[in-house]
């Protein structure tokens, strides 16, 4: 009977711990080209005011894309950031400049094009 109460108080204390583990708040973003391709190692950068976006000074994240044209940026702040991606003479200026507002507490999804 003591063995069933520790098993019982074990698997309670496991589901409680994992109802409160949070994922800090994350974005990844997947860089596409005109004809709707993935593209790999394109630079992206991240800045939180519309002046350092301007000005291309004081990126909060930077990373390049994965084979999968895939890059995920980890602890952000929940707001809405502004984004360079480029690669060769290729960017996403027109179009896709800015995220909306991060979710905390969630992986964010967003697709970006350059041309």
């Amino acid at each position: 009977m003591k063995t069933i109460i520790r098993s019982l108080a074990a698997v309670s204390f496991i589901l409680f711990m994992l109802s409160f583990q949070l994922i800090k708040t994350q974005i990844s973003i997947t860089i596409r080209n005109e004809l709707g391709n993935t593209e790999q190692g394109v630079t992206v950068q991240l800045f939180e005011t519309e002046d350092d976006y301007k000005a291309e000074t004081n990126p909060v994240a930077e990373g390049k894309t994965d084979a999968k044209g895939v890059v995920k940026f980890k602890d952000l702040k929940s707001i809405s950031y502004y984004v360079i991606a480029r690669k060769d003479d290729k960017d996403n200026t027109g179009g896709g400049e800015q995220t909306g507002k991060l979710e905390a507490n969630r992986i964010n999804k967003v697709t970006i094009v350059i041309q």
